[in-house]
C-alpha cells in the first residue's frame, strides 16, 4: 500500500474547468500531517509509516500517547493512523503535504458516515411500501419477515429497522480535481463520507490507476 494523508472535511463548493463546466468538489484540509514514526520489519515486524494530524493540547492527551509524541519530537495529535509502506522514506521528511497527490489522480477516501439515528425500512433500505388505500394499516411497515413453517425462523441479514449511519465507509475511485500545496487543501470531485469537520483518510486508489499524462 502507498502512503496517504489524513485530513479534515471542510465542506463542498464548486469550480469550473477550462470548458466552463461546473464540477462539485469537496474541500479537504491536509495541513499538519506529521510523520511520527517509521516502522520496519527488523524493529516492528512490518513496514509502515505512522502519521499524526490535528494538534491538540498536551493535557488532553493520555500519558501513554503524550510520551509517544515526546519520544518522536512531535506535538500531541488528535488523529493518528498508520500506512503500510514498503518503500524507503527519506529521513529528512517529517511532514507530508498536499503535493503527495497530483491533479487528476484517483484516490480512495475513508471516513465515518453521518449518523441518522433509528430509521425504518422506508428510509434505511428504500422499500417500496405496502398498500396506501383506506383501511390498510401497513403503509410503511416491512411486512412479513418469517419464512413459513420451513425453516420456521427469520433468515440472517433480513432487512429490518435499526440504526442508520455512523459507520466506517470507504468511497473508491474519487478524482483529485485540484491539489493546492500552497493552501494545503485537496479538492476532491463529488461527495466524501462524513459531516463537516470530520476526519478522513486519503490514500491512492487501489482499483483504478491514474491515467498517464
Amino acid at each position: 500500500m502507498s502512503i496517504g494523508l489524513l485530513g479534515k472535511k471542510i465542506g463542498m463548493t464548486r469550480i469550473y474547468d477550462e470548458d466552463g463546466a461546473m464540477i462539485p468538489v469537496t474541500v479537504i484540509d491536509v495541513s499538519g500531517n506529521t510523520v511520527l514514526q517509521k516502522k520496519t520489519k527488523e524493529t516492528d515486524g512490518y513496514d509502515a509509516v505512522q502519521v499524526g494530524y490535528d494538534t491538540q493540547k498536551e493535557k488532553r492527551a493520555t500519558k501513554a500517547r503524550s510520551g509517544h509524541f515526546k519520544k518522536h519530537n512531535s506535538e500531541p495529535k488528535r488523529y493518528v493512523k498508520e500506512f503500510r509502506f514498503n518503500a524507503e522514506l527519506p529521513d529528512d521528511i517529517d511532514e507530508l503535504t498536499a503535493s503527495l497527490f497530483e491533479d487528476g489522480q484517483f484516490v480512495d477516501i475513508i471516513g465515518t458516515s453521518k449518523g441518522k439515528g433509528f430509521q425504518g425500512v422506508y428510509r434505511k433500505y428504500n422499500f417500496g411500501g405496502l398498500p396506501q388505500s383506506h383501511g390498510s394499516m401497513m403503509h410503511r411497515r416491512p411486512g412479513a419477515i418469517g419464512a413459513g413453517s420451513t425453516p420456521g425462523r427469520v433468515w440472517k441479514n433480513t432487512k429490518m429497522p435499526g440504526r442508520m449511519g455512523g459507520r466506517r465507509v470507504t468511497v473508491q475511485n474519487l478524482k483529485v480535481v485540484q491539489s493546492r500545496p500552497d493552501d494545503n487543501v485537496l479538492l476532491i470531485s463529488g461527495a466524501v463520507p462524513g459531516s463537516k469537520g470530520g476526519y478522513v483518510i486519503i490514500r491512492p486508489a487501489i482499483k483504478k490507476q491514474t491515467p498517464a499524462k
